[in-house]
């Protein structure tokens, strides 16, 4: 059994509803996380709620479970959506692969497209955001606030479609161009552009009309597509992945 081939995959624990979107040579998979689904386990007791059904090492940032032949496997987290978020989550077989990948992050060479749903509809069709963010975490739970802070945010926005309602919504497509925690949802929040079903930067008021009405009750918010190049091997190897919107998306297309 190759490391990290189709064969190595059987065995691994995925969490309910989670599916491996793309695989390449390497071991470097990139798998569609469920809205509801964590990242990883955030303490005891929580690992039948994430992406991988296992233990997590906080350390070596990977998770880690026995299998059927009594050998420990891991898996290596690339990157986290927050658990109201759906879409690509990328993962590794090993850490040297991780290590690899991680860096392109870090020097923002990869290409995120995600879309939302929001209230309202945007002044331009295309615009490019760019805000100062305040990220603060208190009691485990991370807040972040437009204006006032000192970490450049910026993300590409590009209207889909608008539909006229009610309520008016409006399907965005967003690209980030940085990584800051929340930074869709504030930033859309900012431009009175709430994401449906956003319980923290969004509209209350909107969302409980929204939900009596019948709309389905998750955050719209979805990781759609990534696309990067990263060195591994002494070569170049490119890598691009895609996870389609989720049903409930489709009846506001």
């Amino acid at each position: 059994m190759t490391e990290g081939g189709p064969g190595w995959w059987p065995d691994v624990p995925l969490g309910a509803g989670v599916g491996r979107v793309a695989l390449d040579g390497n071991g470097l998979a990139a798998l569609a996380k469920p809205e509801g689904t964590l990242s990883h386990p955030n303490g005891p007791g929580e690992e039948s709620r994430s992406l991988v059904c296992a233990p997590y090492d906080e350390k070596e940032e990977c998770f880690f479970w026995t299998d059927a032949a009594g050998a420990v496997r891991k898996l290596w987290l690339i990157n986290r959506l927050d658990s109201v978020t759906s879409g690509l989550i990328l993962a590794a077989t090993h850490a040297e692969l991780a290590r690899a990948v991680k860096a392109q992050f870090r020097q923002r060479q990869v290409q995120k497209v995600y879309q939302a749903l929001v209230f309202g509809r945007p002044r331009q069709e295309e615009e490019l955001w760019k805000d100062r963010l305040a990220v603060h975490q208190r009691g485990g739970h991370i807040r972040t606030r437009a204006g006032g802070g000192r970490l450049p945010a910026q993300s590409r926005m590009t209207l889909v479609r608008t539909l006229a309602g009610p309520p008016r919504l409006s399907l965005l497509q967003l690209e980030p161009h940085t990584g800051r925690s929340h930074q869709l949802r504030v930033q859309c929040a900012k431009r009175q552009l709430p994401i449906v079903g956003d319980r923290t930067y969004g509209d209350f008021a909107a969302n409980k009309a929204f939900a009596k009405a019948g709309g389905p009750k998750r955050m719209f918010l979805h990781s759609l597509r990534t696309a990067f190049d990263y060195e591994f091997g002494g070569r170049t190897h490119p890598f691009a992945a895609e996870a389609p919107l989720p049903p409930e998306f489709s009846a506001f297309g």
